[in-house]
Order: structure tokens, then C-alpha cells, then sequence
């Protein structure tokens, strides 16, 4: 089995680890509050990820699931409690992923960053909204596009 992750550095390996928390934490906080129901999703995400994610992804997510929700609830300890403080700090800690997904099988890095964009949208969508509808705030969809990484996509 090919392990995707061998091109990289320790230290990278276990950012990448951490990219599906602190995207998770971005969005939920965006409002300036990270509510039960968005924690409780980020929670049913890394349960069901590791069975339902993209194909070259499940060994990836099947190795974080243990620790998601102790790594989720350590990085929202370690955070200042404001968006306007901690939104900038998670945006330029996931602008380093554009560095580590060109040093990996572009497939992967492809299913990597659209599972952060999913992971993005479902939390977003995890508040409710009045009756089911506007469901994502304007915070959160300024951010849910995830645009500090660039898409590998268009790597060359």
C-alpha cells in the first residue's frame, strides 16, 4: 500500500493532521461562537470520515479519528476566545498547507483539500439558521471556500 504522506517532513505530517481541526474550529468560531451543535458535527465528521471519505483518504482519517475530538477541544483551549483574534491565526496556520500538498501524489492532496472545503460546508451548515433556512452566516461564508489554500487542482 502506498503511504501518501512519506514525501513529507514529521512536523508536516502531523500539520496535516491537524488541518481537519483547525479548519473545523475556523468555521465554528467564524461567529464569534463556537456552538454545541457545530462541535457535535465536527464530532460526527471524524467519526464517519474515516468510513465515508474519499478513497485515498480513509487510512488519513482513520488515523486522526482517535484523537479528533482531544486534538478539537486542546486547540479551542489554545485559541483566543474572539474570531477577530483567532480567525487571522487559523487562516495563516492553513495557509502553510500550501506548501505541503504540492510535495504530495496530487491525487491525494486533490481529495485532501476538497474533504477540508466538505468538512468546511457541513459545519457552516450545522447551526441551523430560522426554520432551516440561511442556515450559514455571513461569517462563515466568507470563510467556508477555504481560499487561503490554494486548490491543488491547478498545481502544474
Amino acid at each position: 500500500m502506498i503511504n501518501y504522506l512519506d514525501p513529507l517532513s514529521e512536523e508536516e505530517k502531523l500539520f496535516l493532521q491537524k488541518a481537519p481541526v483547525l479548519v473545523a474550529i475556523l468555521i465554528a468560531g467564524a461567529d464569534n461562537k463556537i456552538d454545541k451543535s457545530e462541535i457535535k458535527e465536527a464530532l460526527r465528521i471524524s467519526r464517519y470520515k474515516p468510513i465515508k471519505a474519499r478513497i485515498l483518504l480513509k487510512d488519513f482519517y482513520s488515523s486522526i479519528g482517535d484523537e479528533f475530538e482531544y486534538n478539537l477541544i486542546e486547540e479551542i483551549a489554545s485559541l483566543p476566545r474572539e474570531a477577530r483574534k483567532r480567525t487571522p491565526l487559523i487562516v495563516e496556520e492553513l495557509k502553510k498547507l500550501n506548501k505541503i500538498l504540492p510535495k504530495l501524489d496530487r491525487k491525494f492532496a486533490v481529495q485532501f483539500y476538497e474533504s477540508m472545503k466538505d468538512i468546511a460546508k457541513k459545519i457552516a451548515k450545522a447551526s441551523g439558521g430560522v426554520l432551516g433556512y440561511i442556515s450559514v452566516d455571513y461569517a462563515e461564508s466568507k470563510l467556508m471556500e477555504l481560499k487561503m489554500i490554494k486548490n491543488p487542482a491547478s498545481y502544474k
